[in-house]
């Protein structure tokens, strides 16, 4: 029997793609789409996919943060991340969170068939540029020279889930809604934050979670360009 895949982006051209890699392949077969990790989480609730490809760059909730959530309720998740990026701190934060791969969106057919496959019979996958990366950096002894801002490290996951939405400009009634929490939980979220990393204000914490590389701007030229690859792939 061919293994159910839920595919999560917010692109319906990426995702359009992906079908059209996955449609010949009889080892496969797209069970649900969602646009938004809040879709995803629900989807999982519901339907338990043997495998889950995540897009890292999601409004709202992101992969890794989604990835989080998915695996609270279905531990047993098999999750693959796909990424334009290939920065150590995106592949080790996607790998913390329980991701059992991360396959870049630049990668061949080929790799992000293998991922599918590995993953879903048990076994972890990393795209060849992004292990290759990985051990040069850690042959050189730099892979952890970047420092964490002061503080960053005694926050919560959901912490720090908070921090970036506060940091991207959601309010907390929005973060509350994205997070199916309390308003004055997320209130309580914020104060303790701020308590913990030594600022008074908003703009403080999103210096800190800009430093942290905990956000980047979406909608980017490179993302664009990214999604043309895999669509051309499927063509």
């Amino acid at each position: 029997m061919p293994y159910d895949v839920l595919l999560v982006d917010d692109h319906k051209i990426m995702r359009d793609g992906i079908k059209a890699i996955l449609r010949p392949v009889e080892d496969f077969r797209v069970v649900g789409e969602a646009e938004t990790g809040v879709d995803a989480v629900q989807f999982c609730r519901r339907t338990r996919p043997d495998v889950i490809l995540m897009d890292i760059g999601l409004p709202g909730l992101n992969g890794i943060e989604t990835t989080q959530e998915i695996l609270r309720y279905f531990p047993d998740g098999k999750v693959v991340i796909l990424s334009m990026y290939d920065d150590e701190h995106s592949v080790v934060s996607a790998i913390r969170a329980g991701a059992r791969a991360f396959v870049l969106k630049k990668a061949s057919d080929d790799d992000l068939l293998d991922a599918l496959r590995t993953v879903a019979k048990g076994g972890s996958y990393l795209s060849p540029q992004v292990s290759d990366r990985l051990l040069q950096r850690i042959q050189r002894g730099d892979l952890e020279a970047k420092t964490t801002p002061a503080g960053l490290d005694e926050l919560s996951p959901r912490e720090l889930q908070v921090l970036r939405m506060v940091a991207e400009g959601k309010t907390s009634k929005d973060i509350a809604v994205l997070l199916d929490l309390g308003l004055q939980t997320v209130r309580s979220y914020r104060k303790t934050m701020m308590k913990k990393l030594n600022v008074n204000n908003v703009a403080g914490l999103t210096q800190l979670a800009l430093a942290a590389g905990l956000t980047r701007m979406a909608g980017s030229p490179s993302q664009d360009e990214a999604d043309r690859q895999v669509l051309a792939k499927g063509a």
